[in-house]
């Protein structure tokens, strides 16, 4: 995975401001560029609508890479690993970010807007997107995923 390859990202209402910022950082600060699917405003909608917009864009292949934020990340964490082919990782510190990419070749980041604040969750996408994907052993674990959907 190209660490420079577009993103698409998504959130709810919970987590807007903290899109934003990561939205900016990809942009400004990592050259990366993003497709940003929505919600824009603080108003309430639901994460499902956002996950799948998401998640389909990773598992049919238009993107590599997806970014979902809601309110404890959860939610958007389930609604996403119901595609094929996408292994959303529910991060709320370094360790399971680097872990994420080295042991499951995560392809979509998920963080909670409301459980972390925006110097940490910088910092778990920094760790996420530079840290590539061991294969080895992990692969054939990985290659079961695929066996089940």
């Amino acid at each position: 995975m190209n660490q420079n390859s577009p993103i698409v990202i998504g959130c709810d209402h919970a987590a807007v401001a903290l899109k934003d910022i990561i939205k900016a950082y990809l942009v400004d600060k990592a050259g990366i560029e993003v497709k940003d699917v929505g919600t824009f405003t603080a108003d309430s909608v639901d994460y499902p609508d956002y996950a799948v917009q998401v998640a389909k864009a990773v598992s049919d292949g238009t993107y590599a890479r997806g970014i979902l934020l809601c309110g404890t990340g959860i939610g958007m964490s389930m609604a996403a690993n119901r595609f094929p082919r996408v292994r959303a990782a529910l991060c709320s510190d370094l360790f399971a970010a680097r872990l994420s990419r080295q042991h499951n070749n995560a392809n979509i980041l998920v963080m909670g807007g409301r459980v972390i604040g925006d110097i940490l969750a910088i910092e778990i996408l920094k760790t996420w997107l530079e840290t590539p994907f061991e294969g080895g052993r992990h692969q054939s674990r990985l290659d079961k995923f695929d066996q089940v959907c």
